[in-house]
């Protein structure tokens, strides 16, 4: 999808910073559109600085890119929108995470298994984030989830992939786990 090369850019400055901050974390405007369901079409036109996005909009992005309060801020300012008022008003910014993990857990609850051939692991100092990837011809891998977890819940899955690879390698019955550790 491609933007017309005509026509005023009010937000230049701004779609340059989205886009730059896209890219740097290596995410295709899929992936971004898919975390703040927004269409592709609306994003291309956000980063090609045509429109801005609202404020809601916004916050989800900031949300996403993790992004910390002075790179934040210049968002809001290049938006055209109060940074103070974004800042000053907590509220305003859980609703929007609250929102966005009302999503993931909606995401979340879809028993179908996805099979995967590929996997990445980023860390913060919130845990870790797993993305699974199926490769496809003649393209970049696509990812089909995304999960984070805790680092004490991430050493709960990795005994339990322990105790199942040791069962599965060996034909026994996997046991079941204890009561209260279901992962």
């Amino acid at each position: 999808m491609s933007q017309p090369s005509i026509g005023p850019k009010p937000y230049e400055k701004l779609g340059e910073e989205l886009k730059q901050l896209r890219q740097h974390q290596k995410e295709s405007l899929a992936e971004v559109c898919g975390a703040v369901e927004i269409d592709e079409h609306i994003l291309e036109r956000y980063e090609a600085g045509f429109d801005r996005p609202d404020e809601d909009v916004l916050n989800l992005l900031i949300s996403h890119y993790q992004l910390q309060e002075p790179v934040a801020s210049r968002l809001w300012e290049l938006a055209g929108y109060d940074a103070s008022r974004a800042i000053e008003d907590e509220q305003f910014v859980d609703d929007a995470i609250a929102a966005a993990r009302q999503l993931i857990m909606v995401l979340a609850s879809d028993g179908r298994t996805i099979y995967t051939d590929g996997v990445s692991i980023d860390c913060n100092k919130s845990g870790l984030q797993i993305t699974f990837t199926q490769s496809a011809t003649n393209a970049k891998p696509v990812i089909v989830s995304k999960l984070g977890m805790s680092y004490d819940q991430a050493q709960e899955v990795i005994k339990a992939l322990g105790v199942a690879l040791a069962y599965g390698r060996f034909g026994l019955d996997k046991p079941m786990l204890p009561p209260g550790k279901d992962l």
